[in-house]
């Protein structure tokens, strides 16, 4: 039996979901202003275990070392790189704000969630080996990839991946690019870490609490309807500001607040599996993330990728992601959470994505269809060897990617991490896929920035203590680059060959 609590308990702040992003705003808050009081409230019983779970996301410390897609050909020839500069500069903010949680004694061992893994970018064929290395002339020029080697000379290859080179028939020009300072994150251990901190700081965390309705209040605060899945009981919490980091599910929690920017915006859920080798002998054979170039027709967050990844401290091999479709927002969510999205004010913006999206349907539902054999036959682009009895298929997580509408029209997908905040301040929500947890860091202070603006002059110096490159550009301050790799990658205990300043 269900019971309503009509007592109304006030907090400062609210984080909803105990994903990464909740619990780098909570501990930027906590470190902040450390008076005020933070309640989270999660769904599920423990903290990181949808998204940012270790085995629901890629685990690639989003820098754009070796992501092709964060880097296009203009219609001259020339190569954009604009994009991998944004997202490198904000990886290197998670990096340095890590460091400080370190160097502070708030979190300990890094190496359970972070460590040096080389990052490549593997390409076929003469047209992909040319666009290749146009794209390595236009990094390696600029100091934040400095480091960075190309080859398409077999023996080097077998070399640097000798698994991925092993029986391969060369009938086709093949190039790779590498970067020895790229990382594997455990954003799963990273999570469960920051939120251990945050309760050891008095940090409220209710697990087996979903939310189950987000209103206005008179006085302009947020209530929230609470069910306790424990008791059963409802409750009713409000707060000041609350932010929405459900994942998938925030999304519906966005629409139920009512806000104008809450209009005209609809989602699109995506499912993935990959692949994991059981085979000790083939997972010593492989130590780097390569990633290739995705198919036509292909989402840019279904690139293919061989990724050497450390999960719970052990090496382990895994190869994917396979799309598919499902209608839940969440691995946990309900088969109605899709259909229950569509409102009246997203309903032609919903409509129009469908339409202007038939080649994404048509390859989600052929990657549906895929067979275990078939998705064999795709790895075996990446290691001609490979043997079904040594893979194993698992599912990760539920991304839910951005329709709205945009300069380029109604129903527009978006296939970046998103927030959306009230004109006030006073209630954001955080929606859409990769980089996702990799720039943390920079959403959640881009959360701040615009949620808490009254602040910022007093908060400002200590947010520059923690990430001292906060506000500047780094690549147009080499040193400052050299100084930050330096210093974070001897906190973090990672690798030595960090960048080499010309």
């Amino acid at each position: 039996m269900i019971k309503m609590n009509n007592k109304e308990i006030k907090t400062d702040v609210i984080l909803i979901g105990a994903g990464i992003m909740s619990a780098t705003l909570g501990t930027l808050l906590k470190e902040l202003v450390p008076e005020w009081e933070i309640k989270v409230f999660e769904k599920l019983a423990n903290a990181g275990e949808e998204s940012s779970n270790e085995w629901n996301n890629a685990g690639t410390g989003h820098s754009a070392l070796c992501e092709l897609n964060y880097t296009s050909e203009k219609p001259d020839g020339s190569i954009d790189i604009s994009k991998a500069i944004n997202i490198n500069e904000q990886f290197q903010l998670s990096r340095q704000f890590w460091s400080y949680l370190v160097n502070s004694n708030l979190i300990r061992n890094p190496q359970d969630f972070i460590k040096s893994l080389p990052h490549m970018s593997l390409v076929e064929g003469e047209q992909n080996v040319t666009f290749l290395k146009k794209r390595f002339e236009a990094l390696s020029n600029n100091p934040l990839f400095q480091g960075m080697e190309i080859s398409d000379d077999h023996e080097k290859l077998l070399e640097w991946i000798p698994l991925i080179m092993e029986g391969r028939t060369m009938d086709e020009p093949i190039a790779a690019t590498k970067i020895d300072s790229g990382t594997d994150v455990n954003f799963g251990a990273l999570t469960r870490m920051l939120f251990d901190h945050l309760e050891s700081h008095h940090v409220e965390i209710n697990y087996n609490h979903s939310v189950e309705d987000i209103k206005r209040t008179s006085d302009g605060s947020w209530e929230l309807k609470v069910w306790n899945i424990g008791t059963g009981n409802i409750e009713r919490h409000t707060a000041k500001f609350v932010f929405i980091g459900g994942g998938g599910g925030s999304l519906p929690l966005l629409q139920k607040t009512g806000i104008p920017e809450s209009k005209h915006i609809g989602g699109f859920p995506v499912s993935g599996l990959f692949m994991v080798c059981n085979n000790p002998a083939v997972v010593a054979q492989h130590h780097a993330k390569v990633y290739g170039k995705a198919k036509v027709g292909a989402p840019p967050m279904s690139v293919p990728h061989l990724d050497t990844r450390y999960i719970n401290n052990k090496k382990t091999l895994l190869f994917g992601p396979f799309a598919g479709f499902s209608p839940k927002f969440l691995k946990t969510g309900s088969n109605f959470d899709l259909i229950g999205s569509v409102k009246p004010n997203n309903v032609i913006t919903m409509l129009a994505a469908g339409i202007k999206e038939l080649s994404l349907t048509k390859y989600l539902i052929q990657q549906v269809m895929l067979s275990n054999e078939k998705r064999m036959e795709e790895l075996r682009e990446f290691i001609p060897n490979a043997k079904s009895e040594d893979w194993d298929t698992v599912v990760a997580g539920q991304r839910v990617q951005v329709i709205k509408d945009t300069e380029a029209g109604k129903g527009t997908l978006q296939f970046g991490t998103e927030v959306i905040t009230a004109a006030d301040g006073s209630i954001a929500a955080l929606l859409g896929a990769s980089p996702g947890a990799s720039t943390a860091v920079h959403v959640m202070l881009e959360v701040i920035k615009k949620c808490f603006p009254t602040y910022m002059n007093e908060w400002e110096s200590k947010i520059k203590k923690m990430i001292p490159s906060y506000g500047i550009s780094l690549m147009d301050n080499p040193e400052l680059i050299h100084e930050i790799h330096t210093s974070t990658a001897k906190t973090l205990g990672l690798s030595e060959k960090e960048l080499v300043l010309s």
